[in-house]
Formats: C-alpha cells, sequence, structure tokens
C-alpha cells in the first residue's frame, strides 16, 4: 500500500470549507467526515483534513494561526498538465479564493500558480516534465 498524507487544515467555516474544496474537485469522504471535520480527498494518496478550530485544538495546543496575514506551511500538489493547473486555480478562483498570491513558475519544463483559500492557506499546483527538467549542479563542498 502507498503511502497516504492526511495534510489538517484550521478552517472557520467547515461548510463553506467544504464547499470550496469540492469546488476546485476533491471529494468529501463521508467516512471520515462529521460535523467537526471533512475529511476532502485530492487522489488515493492525499488527503486534507478541514477542521473547525475546536476540533483542530485537540491535537494541538499551539495557538492557531491567522494564514491570511500569517504563513507556517505551504502546500503544492501536481497537475498532469499547464492546462489543468489553470483550470484548478480558475475553479479557486470562482469558488472565492484568491489566485495567484505567489509568481507563477514558468519554465519549458514546469508551469506553476498558487491559490488561497478561503482561510488563508496557500496551495500550488505544478506540473512538471521531469524528463525535460535540466540535472542538478552540484559543486564541490568549500574546504
Amino acid at each position: 500500500m502507498a503511502k497516504m498524507i492526511f495534510v489538517s487544515l484550521p478552517v472557520s467555516d467547515l461548510k463553506r470549507a467544504t464547499a470550496f474544496y469540492e469546488a476546485i474537485g476533491a471529494v468529501k469522504n463521508e467516512q471520515f467526515s462529521d460535523d467537526t471535520a471533512s475529511c476532502m480527498v485530492f487522489s488515493e494518496t492525499i488527503h486534507a483534513m478541514l477542521m473547525t478550530h475546536d476540533k483542530y485544538r485537540q491535537f494541538t495546543s499551539k495557538k492557531i494561526v491567522d494564514a491570511k496575514t500569517s504563513s507556517q506551511l505551504l502546500l503544492c500538489v501536481t497537475a498532469h498538465s499547464r492546462a489543468e493547473v489553470d483550470d484548478v486555480v480558475g475553479k479557486a478562483e470562482a469558488a472565492g479564493g484568491v489566485p495567484d498570491p505567489s509568481p507563477k513558475d514558468e519554465y519549458d519544463f514546469m508551469y506553476g500558480r498558487s491559490f488561497e483559500d478561503l482561510d488563508g492557506h496557500m496551495w500550488g499546483v505544478n506540473w512538471i516534465d521531469a524528463a525535460a527538467a535540466p540535472k542538478a549542479h552540484s559543486a564541490p563542498a568549500a574546504a
């Protein structure tokens, strides 16, 4: 079985956040959802757990940051094409998200854009042609 990732995100309005993620193509897994959390499935291995603040606090005693004014993490998912990158960001904007809060990545081998969800969590969406990507150059370590 492939390893899975569950990214937990605190949200201010669970119903609105769930609708936003459904609008960009995620599917709600009812088996792992209730009135305090929505399990949003992007693929067989990628899930976002949207949690009310009260639910999120059950997992940490740390202060929940306001993702609209502070940043703790940047999330990124891949797309199958440049067109899919544009489609996802367009859907995010149509659902009330902020398109392109970061500069676009535009290379022959990679194309990326970003969006913020309703709570300010920033997502990147990238298409990458790994075969066309330049080889990494590693310089010898300085003595």
